[in-house]
């Protein structure tokens, strides 16, 4: 009886990490990491006219990588305020927003996001608000941010259901750019 207790035993861990390295969100988490130290930079494609990003240079450096944690930060011209930082937990990963100023210390508005609410696809992961950014947010209780990844680009993009509020920046990850500075928080190492 031992010796097939034993051996069920094994055979569910083998079947756990088999299923965990083959897992949709794991593939996801593998191409993301294999960004780990490049800077790529990126183009607005959504929406055509915006103050805040339009005209600026768009540059995502993907500075930091671990087995549960990669952290993005993003770029927008002078303006090194923003880290998308991901986590992976039980085959789910999250996405939350890290906003500095330049002394490093968090902004009032920050950490807000979501996490997935399946394993998703090896080259798509969304993220509907959590409750935390509904608390944080009211107005982005709606929000629903995804990640798009293949051997040429990765797409952040941001909708809004109920409004027109909808955001879209592709970045060419065949070609990497000079890695910029730490961005603010950040100490350079």
């Amino acid at each position: 009886m031992n010796k097939i207790f034993s051996f069920l035993v094994v055979l569910s861990f083998c079947i756990s990490a088999y299923a965990q390295e083959k897992s949709e969100a794991r593939k996801f988490w593998n191409s993301l990491q294999n960004l780990c130290g490049n800077s790529y930079e990126g183009s607005l494609e959504l929406p055509v006219n915006d103050e805040q990003f339009g005209g600026k240079k768009l540059v995502m450096h993907v500075r930091y990588c671990d087995d549960k944690t990669i952290k993005i930060p993003f770029f927008v011209g002078d303006d090194k305020s923003r880290t998308w930082v991901l986590t992976y937990n039980n085959d789910r990963i999250s996405l939350k927003h890290d906003h500095r100023h330049k002394d490093g210390t968090e902004d009032k508005i920050t950490q807000y996001g979501g996490i997935s609410s399946n394993s998703g696809q090896a080259t798509i992961q969304v993220f509907p608000a959590d409750q935390e950014t509904k608390t944080l947010i009211p107005a982005a209780s709606t929000n629903v941010w995804w990640i798009t990844i293949d051997d040429k680009s990765l797409s952040y993009n941001l909708r809004r259901l109920g409004t027109e509020r909808v955001f879209k920046v592709v970045f060419d990850t065949t070609k990497s750019v000079e890695n910029p500075e730490a961005p603010w928080g950040w100490k350079d190492n």
